[in-house]
C-alpha cells in the first residue's frame, strides 16, 4: 500500500510539474519550512486593533504563498489578529496591465461596496523579472492620466482607484532583499510615488533586520530567492506586518 501510494503521489507531482511549471523547490512540498507545525499561530492577538478589520491585499504569488503552499501572511494575520481578508492574489501576475490577469484588471473585480480598513498591494516581483518599464510618475490625479503598461502608471493608478473606490489606508510592501537590480529600481520608485500620494510602505527590502539573516534561518524561511515558506511568513515577516498595521489601520 506504501509503494502505491507513494507512486500515486508521484504521478500527481509530474503532473503538477507538466501542467504548471511547478517545481518541487517551488512547490514547497518537502520544504522543512513548511511542516505542519508552522501552520499555527505562535500567539493569538486576542486584543489586537485590527481585529474585525477588513483588509483587501492585491498581489501575485508572494502574497498567494506560491513557496508556502497557499499559507501567506495574509493568512497568519487572520489566525492571529482576526482581520477579514480580501485575498486577490494570482502566481505570475504583474502591476503592468499587461494581460487580464494584472493586478490593474483584477482589482476591478473587488466588490466596490466593501467598507474596507485598509488596501495592502505588493510590489511584484514580476515586474522586475519581465523588465517591464519604470516609466514616468505623472503630474495628475486622475486615473486616465496613467500609463498602466509601465510600473509607475500601474502603481499610480492602484492607489488612485483605491483612494477613491474604498477611501481606506493604501499600503505597498516590498520584497525581501535578492539579487535584482530591476527590483532595486522599482523600489526606489515606489519611495517617489509615496511623496506624492502619501502612502505607507511596509519596506522589506531596505530591512536590515529581515535581510541579516543566518544561512540556516535561510534555508528554513525561503523555497527560493524570492518565496518565504510558512515558516518565513510566520517568524520573520508576520511582526513587520503586524507592527506597520497597528499603527496604520483603525
Amino acid at each position: 500500500m506504501k509503494k502505491k501510494a507513494i507512486i500515486i503521489i508521484s504521478v500527481i507531482l509530474i503532473i503538477l510539474i507538466s501542467a504548471g511549471g511547478y517545481t518541487a523547490n517551488m512547490f514547497g512540498v518537502f520544504s522543512e519550512g513548511n511542516k505542519g507545525q508552522y501552520s499555527e499561530v505562535n500567539e493569538m492577538q486576542t486584543q489586537s486593533i485590527l481585529k474585525g478589520k477588513t483588509i483587501i491585499f492585491l498581489g501575485s504569488s508572494v502574497t498567494f504563498g506560491y513557496g508556502s503552499l497557499g499559507e501567506s501572511f495574509v493568512d497568519f494575520l487572520e489566525a492571529s489578529d482576526g482581520i477579514i481578508p480580501i485575498k486577490e492574489a494570482v502566481s505570475g501576475t504583474t502591476l503592468a496591465d499587461l494581460k487580464s490577469s494584472s493586478y490593474v484588471s483584477r482589482m476591478k473585480t473587488i466588490d466596490v461596496s466593501l467598507k474596507a480598513d485598509a488596501f495592502i498591494c505588493q510590489l511584484s516581483t514580476n515586474d522586475a523579472t519581465k523588465k517591464v518599464p519604470l516609466g514616468e510618475i505623472s503630474e495628475g490625479f486622475n486615473l486616465s492620466e496613467f500609463d498602466t503598461k509601465t510600473v509607475a502608471g500601474a502603481t499610480e493608478y492602484i492607489i488612485a482607484y483605491a483612494k477613491k473606490t474604498w477611501n481606506c489606508p493604501v499600503i505597498f510592501f516590498t520584497q525581501a532583499k535578492y539579487d535584482s537590480a530591476e527590483y532595486e529600481k522599482m523600489t526606489e520608485l515606489l519611495y517617489e510615488i509615496k511623496e506624492k500620494w502619501d502612502i505607507e510602505i511596509i519596506d522589506l527590502w531596505n530591512n536590515e533586520s529581515i535581510n541579516n539573516i543566518s544561512e540556516e534561518e535561510r534555508k528554513l524561511y525561503l523555497v527560493d530567492s524570492i518565496h518565504p515558506t510558512k515558516a518565513g511568513y510566520r517568524d520573520w515577516w508576520l511582526p513587520e506586518f503586524q507592527s506597520a498595521l497597528y499603527k496604520t489601520v483603525r
